[in-house]
């Protein structure tokens, strides 16, 4: 029975699971913003927020813990000193996932996945979202309507 198991496996094994998702959190800790598909962002908010909220501790075992689990220095180390002090007075709730759209080649569902704090884009630097063969073709259409008139 599979009663409580609300995490997909993402068809991998459980070692190349656990892989994707350390290497997913240090993208996501250097970055503070990658896209993803929906399946991945989903799985990586409860591997990454627990060691977010382990760095407001900054004790030895706490860097010990998040060094096993990330096994990335540098993310380690931005995860304590600059992440760490900047989510201080949240309670949880440190990662926002913004869905984006289906993927160009094989149409699965992407979003963003982000830290919540992080500084809001302006409005022209908003990602653009693909537009499909269809669209394009559809455009070029009407641009070769108009120059036929």
């Amino acid at each position: 029975m599979r009663h409580r198991k609300h995490a997909s496996k993402l068809n991998r094994t459980s070692e190349h699971r656990l892989a994707l998702l350390r290497n997913l959190a240090v993208a996501l800790v250097e970055n503070e913003r990658i896209r993803t598909t929906v399946a991945k962002a989903r799985q990586l908010r409860p591997f990454l927020e627990p060691l977010i909220t382990r760095t407001r501790q900054n004790d030895l075992a706490a860097r010990r813990l998040v060094n096993s689990r990330l096994q990335n220095r540098g993310a380690a180390i931005k995860l304590f000193e600059e992440i760490g002090p900047r989510v201080a007075q949240r309670e949880g709730g440190y990662l926002r996932i913004v869905k984006a759209g289906p993927r160009m080649g094989d149409g699965a569902p992407m979003a963003y996945i982000e830290f919540v704090d992080a500084a809001p884009r302006a409005e022209g630097e908003a990602p653009k979202k693909p537009r499909t063969l269809k669209q394009r073709l559809h455009e070029r259409r009407k641009e070769m309507a108009k120059l036929h008139k």
